[in-house]
């Protein structure tokens, strides 16, 4: 079991490895300069995303599907993992991550657009969509979006599902001396209750948990810099500059530069905001909408909340405490980070990390289930929800090493078969795009 978790890991890193982040990131330019810069209507994008208008056909309105996406992308990535790329990277992964948000707009938009484009509707009114759906419509290989389907299904009951609840009953029986039995239980209770109804009910849930956990965490975490403020101009100088230059941490690579600054910065921004990889999308195609712009510009709005918000945010506290600095690296960064302010900072984590875990199991059960549909049918919806709510009450009580290198896996691979759709459909994401804004100019 050893050697099998060992190959594992080397394959987890092979995929995520150089060739992956070049083709994710280099997507992200090329639809950038395709679209005219997209980002610049980002004022417009979040104005209408507050909105909750029925505008067409769908199951959710546009803020519920954007919540719902964040829901899934949000999670601990944008606290635990960002103390990990500035360990590994220095001060300066932190620009790199918040770079990877900005320029991730326009892939985020790109294939949510196709997604709504794209989608079926259903004779009982419900919506199906996502990268599975375009790839087979749009391009004609079924087996390419057999594959992505397949992928999803995996990665969602390892990153989206275990990994979350084993992650909130560790924290608990550390911090608390909560038995994983009487979390996991209470866990599972919860999740039950909210994904059994639905994406109606998960887009319900998530209208008032997502912007009540992001905006606490965001609120704590400039509470915790104004805390901290005689150091923040030095702190974001040091940022800018060794972002270009290299400064590694002590428990980092030693004399590392501006190439790891560079690697573990997009890297972990990559994979906290999901641009790219195909999940993100599977919601946007539920939205109540006949317009594939609009929604495509709402759900581009999750890469900046994601990346150039929150986790910039942590990335500016965890730097500013000067705990990068100790040799920590993971969750004991993290934890040290927040501590330099007694109360307020355990209390920010505390809260913050329970509630984008519970988030992130609703949202990715919603992308694991439309998978499942894609490839089994109506009929193994349910099934899988009962399966999907007995998994958190496992993930809960056991530390499954292998079934999350497995997940991380599986999540690499989503992205390819979507950034094939993405890059050959590319014209049609121009032509709506140029359609939508001539009409309204």
């Amino acid at each position: 079991m050893a050697g099998f978790e060992q190959l594992l890991a080397q394959v987890a890193d092979l995929v995520w490895g150089v060739p992956l982040l070049v083709a994710l990131f280099g997507t992200h330019l090329f639809l950038t300069a395709r679209l005219g810069i997209i980002q610049k209507h980002l004022p417009h994008a979040i104005r209408i995303s507050f909105t909750r208008s029925h505008e067409g056909t769908g199951e959710i309105s546009h803020f519920g599907a954007l919540v719902t996406a964040l829901a899934a992308t949000i999670g601990t990535g944008n606290i635990v993992g960002v103390s990990t790329a500035v360990a590994a990277g220095g001060p300066g992964a932190v620009l790199w991550m918040w770079l990877t948000g900005v320029f991730g707009i326009a892939t985020k938009y790109g294939e949510a657009l196709l997604s709504v484009k794209y989608r079926t509707v259903n004779d009982d009114g419900t919506v199906a969509g996502g990268p599975m759906y375009v790839i087979e419509k749009a391009l004609g290989q079924k087996w390419l979006a057999v594959l992505f389907a397949a992928f999803t299904a995996v990665a969602a009951f390892g990153i989206g599902n275990m990994v979350q609840a084993n992650s909130i009953s560790t924290m608990l029986k550390a911090n608390m001396n909560v038995s994983p039995w009487v979390s996991g239980a209470v866990m599972t209770v919860f999740t039950a209750v909210v994904i059994i109804g639905g994406i109606k009910s998960i887009a319900r849930v998530c209208e008032y948990l997502v912007p009540f956990m992001a905006g606490f965490y965001i609120i704590g975490c400039a509470v915790l810099l104004f805390i901290g403020r005689e150091t923040l101009l030095d702190t974001l100088q040091l940022i800018l500059s060794s972002a270009f230059t290299g400064q590694a941490a002590l428990g980092g690579f030693a004399g590392a530069g501006m190439r790891e600054a560079v690697r573990f910065g997009i890297a972990r921004g990559l994979f906290s905001n999901e641009s790219g990889l195909g999940s993100a999308p599977i919601v946007a195609a539920a939205a109540q909408t006949d317009e594939p712009v609009s929604q495509a510009l709402i759900s581009s709005t999750g890469t900046f909340w994601d990346t150039v918000v929150v986790c910039a945010a942590t990335g500016v506290v965890v730097v500013n405490s000067g705990a990068w600095e100790t040799g920590l690296k993971g969750a004991e960064l993290t934890s040290a980070a927040f501590a330099a302010v007694p109360v307020v900072g355990p209390a920010v984590l505390t809260v913050g990390l329970l509630t984008f875990v519970f988030s992130t199991i609703l949202g990715w059960s919603y992308y694991g289930e439309k998978a499942m549909e894609y490839l089994f049918g109506k009929g193994a919806v349910l099934p899988y929800r009962w399966a999907w709510v007995a998994a958190v009450m496992l993930g809960s009580v056991v530390s499954l090493q292998t079934v999350w290198t497995f997940a991380d896996i599986a999540n690499a691979l989503m992205a390819l078969p979507n950034l094939v759709a993405l890059l050959l459909l590319s014209p049609v994401i121009a032509a709506e795009t140029k359609r939508y804004f001539s009409a309204r100019s």
